[in-house]
């Protein structure tokens, strides 16, 4: 008996340690954009190595443009339908000084590279080795993207593959700034 029910007490200590770590991602962005009251882009200050290899940046080197911020991985059938999309709004945006700035995400860097060059990525992209950076976003499943104003604001989120209208959406953002 005492084997048993130490099992059992073993099983609900298990259980309780997997509740806490299997929580849901915060959806407070959303509920902020869902209400119109843009919240600033979280991590901005946040120090990621480019995918290249060459340098770090910041969501905060980027101020002053419209952002698409797009999270992807090389294995996400979602996130190579829409790589298209987005390196064809890349040009639009850098027309009128947006860009697209990917972020690798539960990805090894090798794959993430031969993505990049299989779909002729030309936008910055970023190596989110930790996941920390995602999670602030609230992403936990690929892809999700997000457009930041030139303030600095979240004011769009699409928590699956990228619509036309969404990225239209960023462009229109773009021109009008």
């Amino acid at each position: 008996m005492p084997v048993i029910a130490g099992l059992a007490g073993a099983a609900l200590v298990g259980l309780l340690v997997y509740g806490v770590s299997a929580q849901s991602p915060t959806r407070t962005l959303d509920e902020a954009v869902a209400r119109r009251v843009y919240p600033p882009a979280p991590s901005t200050g946040d120090m990621l190595p480019l995918l290249s290899g060459n340098g770090r940046r910041s969501l905060a080197s980027y101020g002053g443009k419209v952002v698409v911020l797009n999270f992807w991985a090389s294995w996400c059938e979602p996130c190579q339908e829409e790589a298209p999309r987005l390196e064809h709004v890349q040009r639009e945006l850098a027309r009128h000084g947006g860009t697209v700035l990917g972020v690798t995400f539960r990805d090894a860097s090798p794959d993430s590279l031969s993505f990049v060059k299989r779909y002729h990525l030309t936008y910055p992209n970023l190596d989110d080795t930790t996941g920390e950076f995602a999670h602030a976003y609230g992403t936990n499943e690929l892809p999700e993207s997000f457009v930041i104003d030139r303030h600095g604001h979240v004011v769009a989120i699409s928590r699956q593959e990228v619509s036309v209208a969404f990225l239209n959406r960023a462009v229109s953002l773009a021109e009008s700034s």
